[in-house]
């Protein structure tokens, strides 16, 4: 069994908060088709600059932003077991860090939600590349001054599965409708379980 964390690094869009739908709303809305599973790959956990390039014009990352952030103001649901899970952290003097892909004025908007006080907040403007490369996640174990491979990542979406994989980091996949698992399972995590949780002791 591995020891105890260094740190819990999480994502925010559909880990934290159930934001993906409002995303991909927001998505259709800008570029102005209904988008299929074609898209997916493409839209799902990526940077907005990305999904600009996608829908082929960098200029398209201001309407994305304000789409976004005019849905996130009108419908912002916490995901179930997150606050119980960040609190837990928190009482265990686990350090935290926020790893998100939307850019800080997003990330901003969320946070007064969360009520957790991160050791950390890594947005899309800290890194020069951001998910599915490994640099958000290398960034916040560097300035926790923890080894990647003592962290436990947690993620909803490929592109961040894949980032956080890549830095080296143990990485729980979860999603908006099982909700989050307690402290405990997260602190005894470990990658090898696969899918699966550790049953609670």
């Amino acid at each position: 069994m591995r020891s105890e964390p260094a740190a819990v690094l999480l994502d925010m869009d559909g880990t934290l908060v159930d934001t993906e739908g409002l995303w991909w709303q927001a998505v259709t809305s800008v570029a102005g088709r209904p988008l299929t599973a074609v898209d997916l790959p493409f839209v799902h956990g990526r940077t907005i600059e990305d999904v600009a390039a996608y829908l082929g014009s960098p200029e398209l990352t201001g309407p994305l932003t304000d789409a976004f952030a005019d849905r996130i103001h009108r419908d912002l649901t916490v995901v179930r077991g997150a606050p119980e899970l960040l609190a837990g952290l928190a009482a265990g003097a686990v350090p935290t860090a926020l790893v998100s892909a939307s850019p800080r004025s997003i990330v901003e908007l969320v946070l007064p939600r969360l009520g957790h006080a991160f050791d950390l907040v890594i947005a899309n403007e800290d890194t020069e590349r951001g998910k599915p490369w490994p640099d958000p996640y290398l960034e916040a174990a560097r300035r926790l001054g923890a080894a990647p491979s003592r962290c436990v990542a947690i993620e909803d979406s490929p592109a961040g599965i894949a980032a956080a994989r890549a830095a080296g980091c143990r990485v729980l996949v979860v999603s908006p409708g099982q909700g989050l698992p307690s402290v405990h399972a997260v602190c005894a995590w470990q990658e090898d379980y696969g899918e699966s949780l550790p049953e609670e002791a």
